[in-house]
């Protein structure tokens, strides 16, 4: 994944924890008769900080009083003035989400080092955040890991997760795969089912740990009981691959089905799987066409290929090429070879595009690029015959020895034809260039 998008990743995740905050607001007071609101009232009246603050939430929420954004800044300002740090917090929180006032990154940042100079945790995680992204200060991987720091070591749950994001991709930090693991296994300690889950995923690949396929299970129960889809998706695939467990394809439909539901989109797209295959549930094609297509929706590459398939041979759905190349195109975009081979194959037929050399090379090249031996075949008959780009012998040979080498025997009759119309030191040449190669990524 490419860095900018982790970036854009983690502020999306930080901006979701910041609208969480009227939930800790309901933490900290919940007041439940009108006698309790009218003394907290009068002690914030009184200048106390504390009831101030809790005014402040009460109106934010309209617990006890009318809900009232103006009267909420207000009483939050006052007491935030008094040096409270929840509300220097929830100030900073109004002003980095723009709705209780005009949205001002700068102030956002000056009332969130206020509460975090004082060692509140979700504001230190807060301004990190804005050190992270260039929000209201300069860009500072150094700052963000600081802040971010400090709040974890406290037992901040969602920084600690960041923090495991960060080092395991190497985005604001050199990548670390073991400081991902001791993060993710501290929120998981706490009881995270995102902890847990990911934790469950780095014993299951050993990555920054010994590779323990039953530990993995571990850390997945913990968090499919929980309701966690992602884990509850991977408890799926253990079970339809035997991975630590007996091999069990009922299980597995079970598990996919509850992660599906949630809208987890591998979790979907393996239903879809089941279904267009009859495996451990009745073979129904235009099930598997819908849970393809929420898949899909949702931008998962492999679920946007096989809606293509269906569409392209009118399986579980009518036949509709216009529908296929739609689809193999997103999921072409995306990178996904076989979607890249057969939206050039389209192309070379006519099928839901008019006929065009050019992009017929184009998506066979992509495909080729990353391996996909029946593009290589492809575009060496592209070279051969001059298809779309002028006739290069040499690299017809380069691209059907690549082929061949990956068991495509008409590849390697080409191979051997295209062979004969080079020098020695030509096929010399180009021999050197394939053993040489290696698949884009």
């Amino acid at each position: 994944m490419a860095l900018p998008r982790l970036k854009r990743l983690l502020f999306a995740a930080v901006l979701a924890l910041v609208l969480t905050v009227v939930f800790v607001f309901r933490a900290n007071f919940n007041p439940t008769v009108e006698a309790k609101t009218a003394e907290v009232h009068k002690a914030a009246e009184k200048g106390d900080a504390d009831a101030q603050y809790n005014v402040g939430v009460m109106y934010l929420e309209g617990t006890g009083v009318a809900k009232d954004d103006q009267l909420a800044l207000a009483w939050t300002r006052k007491a935030a003035e008094q040096g409270h740090a929840s509300a220097q917090n929830n100030l900073g929180v109004m002003f980095a989400m723009g709705e209780v006032v005009p949205k001002d990154d700068q102030q956002a940042v000056v009332w969130y080092r206020k509460a975090a100079e004082q060692g509140l945790a979700r504001a230190q995680f807060h301004l990190g955040g804005m050190y992270a992204n260039g929000a209201g200060v300069p860009e500072d991987d150094q700052q963000a890991v600081l802040w971010y720091r400090k709040a974890a070591e406290q037992g901040h749950i969602s920084t600690q997760l960041i923090l495991g994001v960060m080092y395991e991709h190497g985005v604001h930090v050199p990548k670390d795969d073991q400081q991902a693991v001791l993060w993710y296994r501290k929120a998981a300690g706490q009881g995270d089912d995102r902890g847990q889950g990911q934790l469950g995923r780095m014993y299951e690949t050993g990555t920054g740990v010994k590779k323990d396929i039953q530990q993995a299970l571990v850390w997945y129960r913990k968090a499919a009981a929980q309701g966690n889809a992602g884990a509850q998706a991977s408890l799926g695939e253990m079970y339809e691959n035997g991975a630590g467990v007996e091999k069990d394809d009922r299980q597995a439909l079970a598990w996919y089905r509850k992660a599906a539901e949630q809208e987890d989109e591998r979790a979907q797209y393996k239903l879809g799987l089941r279904y267009e295959y009859g495996t451990g549930v009745e073979k129904d094609e235009q099930q598997a066409v819908v849970w393809y297509r929420k898949a899909a929706e949702q931008g998962y590459a492999h679920a946007q290929y096989n809606l293509g398939v269906m569409y392209d041979n009118g399986t579980g759905v009518a036949k509709d090429t216009k529908q296929a190349v739609a689809w193999y195109r997103k999921a072409a975009e995306q990178g996904l070879p076989r979607a890249q081979y057969n939206l050039g194959v389209m192309y070379q037929n006519g099928a839901g595009v008019p006929k065009d050399a050019k992009q017929e090379l184009a998506w066979y090249r992509k495909a080729a690029e990353q391996g996909h031996a029946d593009a290589q075949f492809k575009l060496g008959v592209a070279y051969a015959k001059g298809t779309g780009v002028a006739t290069d012998d040499q690299q017809a040979y380069f691209w059907w020895l690549l082929a061949s080498a990956q068991g495509d025997r008409d590849a390697a009759k080409n191979r051997n034809y295209v062979a004969g119309l080079l020098t020695p030191e030509q096929r010399a040449a180009v021999q050197a260039k394939a053993r040489d190669w290696k698949p884009k990524r």
